[in-house]
C-alpha cells in the first residue's frame, strides 16, 4: 500500500444489532450527511409515512397510492420519460444523493488527511450494515463498485487446473461468460453452459438442468439468483445444496435480486455472492458488495494484490488504489431509505400484479419482466415506445428467446404503468404504424 494511505483495521468488533446500526447510523461522523436538515426531512417523510401504515399487511400496502406518492416524491427523476430501465442502474432517492455531494464536499478538505484518516474508516459503519441486510458476518462483506468487479474478483482469483469444468446457463450475464471464456482460453478450462426453460413449468426444471450438466470434473457452478434478460428467480438453494452434497462451490450473481425482493444469506446457501448497490439498493452508481464465506477467504486470490498479512482479511479485495470515499459513504443513506421502506413493503410493491411473457409464479419474478408480440422486432418496439410516447425499455435478442424487458421501481406510478400497456396492447391489435 502507498505511503500514507493507512491499512484499514477493524475498528468495530461485534456484531451490532439493527438498533445499534441505526443509532451508529444516526450518530456516526461516517453517516455525517444526516446533520444536514435537508437530508434528515427527506428521511422524516419516509419514516412518519411507514410508521402511518405499520398495521397493513405488505400486500394491501402495494396498492396504497397515498403512501407511495410519499415515496415516489422521495426520488428527484423527471416525469418527461417512464423509465422502465431501472435494472441496469437506479436513480437514487435524493437522501442518497444529497449525502453524496455533502460527502464529496467533505473529502476536497485536505484531501489526503481527510479522505484516509477521517471517510475511509467510517466505511467500516457501511460495512456492519450491509452485513446487517445480507444476514451474515461483517467480516464476510468487501465493499466493491458493481456486481462485475465482485464476481470477476471471484472468478478471476480461484484456483483452477486444465480440464477442471466451471457450470453455468446460456443466459448468464455477457461479462461473467466473457471472463470464463479468456479463463478457458488461457488456462485450457472448460466452460459448459446449460441451457433453462423459458418460463419453466417449475423450478424444478431448473435444478434439473444444473444437474445434468454436473460431471466429475466440474468444480464450480455460477448461478443468476435473478436472470437479467427475463426476470427469472432462480432456485439457488436447491442449486447450491446440490451442489455442496458433490463438493462443489457455488457463486450466486445477486445483482438484480439483492434489495429488489427481501432474502438473507441463509435463504441461499451459497459459497459465494455479488451484486451492484446502484441497482435495487437505490445506492450511489459505482457501488457494490461481495461475500466470501469467511473460511474461504485466504485461498481466494485479490483482483489486485494485497499483502500476505491480509490473507484472510475480507478488506483485501477492496485494494484497488485511489478512490472516492463519497459512493461507500452515501451507502449508508440508501441502508437508512431501504430500511424505512422495509424488504418485504418493497417487494410487495414491486412484484406486478400484471404479468408478461414471465412466470405468472411468485416465486420466480418479481420486479423484472419480459415481453414479446409475436411478429415484431424487440429493437423496435423498444425504438417506437421511446421516440413517440417516451417510454424508456430494453429490447432483449437472444439466441433462445427475443422480447421487451421493462423494470419499474417504487418511484413509477400505476398510471405510467398503464400507459405503457395500453401503447402494448395498440400495438398487439395494430401493429406498429408505419
Amino acid at each position: 500500500m502507498r505511503k500514507g494511505k493507512p491499512i484499514m483495521k477493524n475498528p468495530i468488533a461485534h456484531k451490532p444489532s439493527r438498533r445499534r446500526f441505526l443509532s451508529l447510523a444516526g450518530k456516526s461522523a461516517g453517516l455525517a450527511a444526516l446533520s444536514s436538515s435537508t437530508v434528515a426531512s427527506l428521511l422524516r417523510e419516509v419514516q412518519a409515512a411507514t410508521k402511518s401504515v405499520a398495521h397493513v399487511s405488505p400486500q394491501q400496502l402495494a396498492m396504497n397510492e397515498d403512501y407511495w406518492s410519499v415515496i415516489q416524491n422521495s426520488f428527484s427523476v423527471t416525469r418527461g420519460i417512464i423509465n422502465l430501465n431501472n435494472g441496469g442502474v437506479s436513480p437514487s432517492p435524493r437522501i442518497v444523493t444529497e449525502a453524496l455531494v455533502r460527502y464529496i464536499w467533505q473529502q476536497e478538505d485536505a484531501t489526503a488527511y481527510t479522505m484516509w484518516q477521517i471517510l475511509e474508516p467510517q466505511s467500516e459503519t457501511i460495512r456492519t450494515g450491509l452485513a446487517e441486510l445480507f444476514g451474515c458476518d461483517r467480516e464476510e462483506i468487501a465493499i466493491t463498485r458493481n456486481a462485475s468487479e465482485s464476481l470477476e474478483i471471484l472468478l478471476m482469483g480461484m484456483d483452477f487446473k486444465p480440464g477442471d469444468e466451471i457450470l453455468t446457463t446460456t443466459q448468464d450475464y455477457p461479462r461473467m461468460l466473457t471472463t470464463l471464456r479468456q479463463r478457458e482460453k488461457r488456462e485450457g478450462l472448460i466452460l459448459k453452459l446449460v441451457k433453462i426453460p423459458i418460463p419453466p413449468r417449475n423450478l424444478n426444471e431448473i435444478t434439473a438442468a444444473f444437474a445434468a450438466g454436473i460431471t466429475g470434473r466440474t468444480r464450480l457452478i455460477l448461478v443468476s439468483h435473478m436472470v437479467n434478460i427475463t426476470g427469472q428467480i432462480t432456485p439457488v438453494k436447491a442449486v447450491c445444496a446440490m451442489a455442496r452434497a458433490k463438493g462443489i462451490e457455488t457463486i450466486v450473481d445477486g445483482a438484480h435480486s439483492f434489495a429488489q425482493f427481501d432474502f438473507k444469506q441463509k435463504d441461499l446457501g451459497c459459497d459465494y455472492f455479488g451484486t451492484s448497490l446502484h441497482k435495487w439498493l437505490f445506492a450511489p452508481k459505482g457501488t457494490g458488495l461481495l461475500y466470501v464465506n469467511r473460511d474461504k477467504i485466504p485461498k481466494i486470490w485479490p483482483l489486485m494484490a494485497a499483502e500476505s498479512k491480509q490473507a484472510s482479511d475480507i478488506r483485501k479485495f477492496e485494494e484497488i488504489g485511489t478512490h472516492s470515499a463519497a459512493p461507500r459513504l452515501a451507502i449508508g443513506e440508501a441502508l437508512l431509505f431501504h430500511n424505512g421502506l422495509g424488504g418485504k413493503r418493497k417487494e410487495a410493491r414491486l412484484r406486478p400484479k400484471v404479468s408478461f411473457n414471465t412466470s405468472f409464479d411468485d416465486n420466480q419474478s418479481c420486479a423484472i419482466a419480459n415481453i414479446h408480440i409475436e411478429g415484431t422486432d424487440p429493437s423496435a418496439i423498444a425504438s417506437y415506445l421511446f421516440d413517440k410516447h417516451r417510454i424508456f425499455t430494453t429490447p432483449i435478442i437472444h439466441d433462445e428467446f427475443q422480447g421487451i424487458r421493462i423494470t419499474p421501481n417504487v418511484y413509477t406510478t400505476l398510471g405510467e404503468l398503464d400507459r405503457f400497456c395500453d401503447v402494448m396492447e395498440n400495438v398487439a391489435r395494430k401493429g406498429l404504424p408505419a
